[in-house]
């Protein structure tokens, strides 16, 4: 609560992501993640929202403090408003990096371990704790659980290999069966 001239102001605040404290929420870390990991693809608000499963107006908030830091641009095609990263700002690059290492896992994986012919795949261990909100040090490393009774292994490694080269840190597959 925050008292100015007698006057009571109470504030909703979300936590501090435990993956990258300097920011508000976690809400602006998935969104930062979506833009920044896919720069060329121009998003609707609508999109993103949905894509985040928030609120259109908090995505419309974020977007905005976001655009008037000089972080996003859009523009309007009918009555839709398109957003993309502004990448002729020199901030962006170095944001994408800290971003891709902090909130990237989870796109990475999903893109690098999605033609397996798994019936699951699942981020553990000290990275998927802090997505949570458990406060812990930095995850040195992501654990990816991969289910499924169909699965090629050679194809899991090559997965995180690939996933490995864009985050920059180590990816430790573990291979399950549905029976195990």
């Amino acid at each position: 609560m925050l008292r100015i001239n007698g006057l009571c102001t109470l504030f909703m605040r979300s936590e501090a992501p435990p993956l990258l404290p300097i920011l508000r929420s976690r809400t602006q870390g998935e969104l930062l993640t979506a833009l920044l990991l896919n720069p060329t693809r121009e998003w609707t608000v609508s999109e993103l929202a949905e894509h985040l499963r928030i609120p259109l107006t908090t995505t419309q908030s974020e977007l905005g403090r976001l655009e008037a830091g000089g972080l996003l641009r859009s523009r309007k095609v009918g009555r839709s408003r398109l957003v993309q990263p502004e990448t002729s700002n020199p901030i962006v690059a170095p944001l994408t990096q800290i971003i891709t290492l902090t909130f990237g896992p989870q796109a990475v994986i999903g893109e690098e371990f999605a033609n397996l012919a798994a019936d699951r795949v699942v981020i553990f261990g000290s990275w998927a704790a802090r997505l949570s909100g458990e406060s812990g040090p930095p995850p040195a490393d992501v654990d990816v659980l991969v289910i499924g009774d169909h699965i090629a292994r050679d194809e899991v490694y090559a997965a995180a290999e690939r996933a490995e080269a864009r985050l920059g840190r180590p990816i430790n597959p573990v291979v399950r069966t549905t029976h195990a």
